[in-house]
């Protein structure tokens, strides 16, 4: 359980990085992810990525500057414009459904216009999750041009959409489904320079 805990990544580098130690037991029709971040970068950066030996952006949430977003499925992605802050923990969750390929966003517990993207895509199995880098290849390829520098925190994923309401509850830690892992039941190992502090 590592609620009022985050991860520290307190320098530039391309072999630190959080392994999130959570299997997909099957193929995804539909997801959320949500987390948390605190950086003062302007230049690209990656906050989560789940990679498999097909596709290294099977699904990524990348930030290329401030005030954007963008949220990889199977190697395609949208943008989302937010507010442009600097130094300000910002709070992120997107669901993509199969079906429609209809992509929900929200800012801080607000939801952004949705988009459309890889409808009728499935989300592959065998996969690495790593946050704060981006894996170019399964599992490693990193690049310290892209990896993430600051606190990240409340690191969540489910295998269905959630609503604005679950979006808020997950926000403080008191999300209302069972996720596949969460803040509350996190598996994960720190590889380099990454710390777990109050």
């Amino acid at each position: 359980d590592l609620l009022y805990k985050v991860f520290v990544f307190p320098q530039e580098t391309n072999d630190s990085y959080v392994l999130v130690r959570a299997k997909l037991e099957q193929p995804l029709q539909n997801f959320t992810v949500c987390l948390r971040s605190y950086t003062d970068l302007t230049r690209p950066h990656s906050l989560f990525s789940y990679a498999t030996k097909a596709q290294d952006n099977e699904i990524l949430l990348f930030k290329p500057k401030p005030g954007e977003y963008r949220f990889y499925v199977g190697g395609k992605f949208v943008s989302f414009t937010v507010p442009e802050s600097i130094a300000k923990s910002e709070h992120v969750c997107a669901t993509w459904d199969s079906t429609t390929g209809i992509v929900r966003f929200w800012f801080d517990g607000n939801a952004w216009p949705r988009k459309g993207l890889q409808k009728g895509y499935t989300v592959g199995t065998e996969g690495t999750i790593v946050l704060g880098q981006e894996q170019d290849a399964f599992g490693g390829g990193f690049n310290a041009q892209q990896s993430f520098v600051g606190e990240i925190s409340s690191v969540y994923m489910w295998d269905t959409g959630i609503s604005t309401q679950g979006v808020e509850r997950a926000m403080y830690d008191h999300p209302e489904e069972a996720p596949i892992f969460g803040w509350r039941n996190f598996p994960y190992k720190t590889v380099g320079e990454v710390y777990l502090k109050p």
